[in-house]
C-alpha cells in the first residue's frame, strides 16, 4: 500500500542543500519531496510504499536518521489537525465538519490545543467518526494517522525525559 506523510525535523547546524539532498536519496529518501527553504528546517513529503503505515514511517525516520544524524523531528504528519483539515479529508465543508461538533458537544474529541485555532489529533476524530459509520474512511489513513500521533507522542516524550527513559 502507498502512504503519504511528512516529517519535519530541526537542522543542529547548516547544511549546503545539494550536499543534503544527495545525503538524503543516497540514504533511501528518493521517494519524498524534499524542502529547505526555511533556514534550520527540513521538510520531507514521503510517498513510501510499504506494507503497513507503522513501517513506511518508520523505515522513513531511520532512513533519515542515517543521512542526519543530527537532525531533530519536530513532527510527523498527519496527526495534529484542525477542522478544516479534517473537513477536507473526509470530503465536506468546515462549516459542516464545525456544525457536527457542536451537535455532538457532548462525544466529541476534545482538543489537544484549544484556542484561536484548535487543534485535535487526526487518529482521534477519525475514531469517532468511524464509529458514526457516516464517512468512508480509508485504512491507510486511518493506520497513518494512529502511527503518526504515536510517533508524535514518543518524540515528545524523548525531547522532555531523554531517549534513555523512554528505552525502560
Amino acid at each position: 500500500m502507498e502512504y503519504e506523510f511528512t516529517l519535519k525535523y530541526q537542522l543542529s547546524k547548516p547544511y549546503d542543500a545539494d550536499a543534503l539532498l544527495e545525503r538524503l536519496a543516497e540514504n533511501g529518501c528518493d521517494d519524498a519531496l524534499i524542502g529547505v527553504g526555511q533556514p534550520g528546517r527540513l521538510a520531507l513529503a514521503f510517498i513510501r510504499e510499504s506494507g503497513s503505515a507503522d513501517e513506511a514511517l518508520q523505515s522513513a525516520l531511520q532512513d533519515v536518521y542515517r543521512a542526519i544524524p543530527s537532525a531533530s523531528l519536530i513532527e510527523a504528519t498527519p496527526d495534529l489537525v484542525g477542522l478544516t483539515d479534517v473537513a477536507d479529508l473526509i470530503g465536506v465543508s468546515r462549516q459542516n465538519m464545525r456544525k457536527l461538533m457542536l451537535a455532538h458537544y457532548s462525544d466529541f474529541p476534545a482538543p489537544v490545543h484549544e484556542g484561536r485555532t484548535s487543534l485535535w489529533h487526526l487518529a482521534d476524530i477519525l475514531v469517532w467518526l468511524r464509529k458514526r459509520e457516516t464517512y468512508a474512511i480509508g485504512q491507510g489513513v486511518f493506520e497513518l494517522a494512529h502511527t503518526a500521533m504515536a510517533v508524535n507522542i514518543s518524540s515528545a516524550y524523548d525531547r522532555l525525559f531523554g531517549a534513555a527513559h523512554s528505552a525502560r
